[in-house]
């Protein structure tokens, strides 16, 4: 058959010969409703050198776009910036069909590349800045640990002024468009900032450290390529001072209302919260997690001051869609929030309190008292949710930057 898929030039030197997975819905637990894309890129140097693979069911596709080029034989140098399977999962079967002199990862990687797939192919370990020679071009790796796996690596073309940036830089969304210029400025915000709410939030104090690391290496960036997403060609400094913003996670007056409910109790004491920190001049986002997906929760808490959180009381516990978007919330280690909890319950009532404990564990101030209610919420407990958001209003107001 006939090979159908093209590479795509960035540089004169540099081919994107990844792939488009149209179908993806789900990335380990972020929603990914637009699917995505895996990034490989080839370096036509002396010594032809590929930067990472794609997702095993897609490598038909990368080899395919490779061959628009070159025959893949021609390939000497394969270089692994991440060992997450999206990237690594057909590097095996593509060792054995391109039959590399050498393949090249991080220390770490080399040992996570070997836990993955127990074969028995040679991987170099780089080190943080070592350089390998391509002929008539240069690369220089960069250890970037846990941005976001203990083993990932930034790789950089001196040549082009050209950064492989694996998962850094990144966003999940399935489009033929392959630089980041050509889509709309707001859906490149959006896009970028879920994905890094929802992959890279934990790490946001290495990522401050990794980006005056890179400064300081005075390397010279006029492209970024990461591994998922547009490539970014034009205003760099757009996509570098957002992350540096993200990682700050400087509060705003800004505050989401997550709850979920069963007999709209919980529900009214949400709207009452959310009715009060509205007039007090606060933006507002209010979410039921009987509709929505916890990482657009994440997405709205990135730039966020305050963190309020309502549950009915099941079993003693907090209910099942609660638990689910607080486990996740507490995983992704947000900084610089205050909060309060909410609830009703039939009998026993230990929903708020669970949900304090769970606050209390991420680290979110907790600066206005509980409201718990037996059964339905009448006037007087409404005025105190009233109450609660102008305490969280007039607090936040305080903290915030804007």
């Amino acid at each position: 058959m006939k090979d159908i898929y093209s590479a795509i030039k960035v540089t004169d030197n540099v081919y994107w010969v990844g792939a488009i997975d149209w179908t993806i819905r789900d990335f380990h637990g972020y929603t990914t409703p637009h699917g995505s894309t895996y990034n490989a890129y080839l370096v036509m140097a002396d010594d032809i050198t590929l930067i990472d693979t794609v997702k095993a069911p897609f490598m038909d596709e990368m080899l395919s776009r490779i061959k628009s080029v070159i025959e893949p034989s021609k390939i000497k140098y394969i270089v692994s910036n991440h060992s997450e399977m999206d990237h690594s999962g057909c590097l095996p079967e593509v060792i054995d069909f391109i039959k590399p002199q050498k393949v090249f990862a991080s220390t770490v990687g080399v040992k996570t590349l070997k836990e993955l797939f127990h074969d028995k192919h040679e991987i170099i370990p780089v080190k943080d800045g070592e350089t390998l020679s391509l002929g008539n071009m240069e690369l220089t790796f960069m250890e970037t640990r846990m941005i976001h796996w203990p083993d990932s690596m930034f790789t950089y073309l001196t040549k082009d002024e050209l950064l492989f940036s694996q998962d850094a830089f990144g966003m999940h969304r399935a489009t033929f468009e392959r630089f980041a210029d050509e889509i709309p400025a707001a859906t490149l915000e959006y896009e970028g900032a879920t994905y890094y709410a929802n992959i890279v939030l934990p790490y946001s104090a290495i990522v401050l450290k990794t980006l005056e690391k890179v400064a300081a290496a005075g390397l010279k960036i006029k492209i970024i390529a990461p591994d998922h997403g547009p490539i970014w060609r034009k205003d760099i400094g757009w996509i570098i001072d957002l992350y540096k913003k993200w990682a700050l996670q400087k509060p705003t007056a800004k505050a989401v209302v997550v709850y979920a409910a069963m007999w709209r109790s919980t529900e009214k004491m949400a709207r009452a919260i959310s009715e009060a920190l509205a007039q007090a001049g606060v933006k507002v986002r209010l979410m039921s997690m009987n509709e929505v997906h916890r990482s657009e929760v994440v997405y709205e808490l990135l730039d966020a001051g305050a963190l309020i959180v309502g549950s009915p009381t099941l079993n003693n516990n907090i209910l099942p869609q609660m638990a689910d978007v607080m486990t996740y919330l507490k995983g992704l280690k947000p900084v610089n929030k205050i909060g309060a909890a909410f609830g009703s319950y039939g009998w026993s009532g230990e929903s708020v309190k669970h949900l304090e404990a769970i606050l209390k564990e991420m680290k979110v101030d907790v600066v206005a008292e509980s409201v718990a209610v037996k059964n339905n919420p009448g006037i007087d407990v409404l005025e105190k949710c009233h109450e609660l958001g102008k305490t969280i209003a007039a607090e936040l107001q305080k903290r915030s930057i804007s």
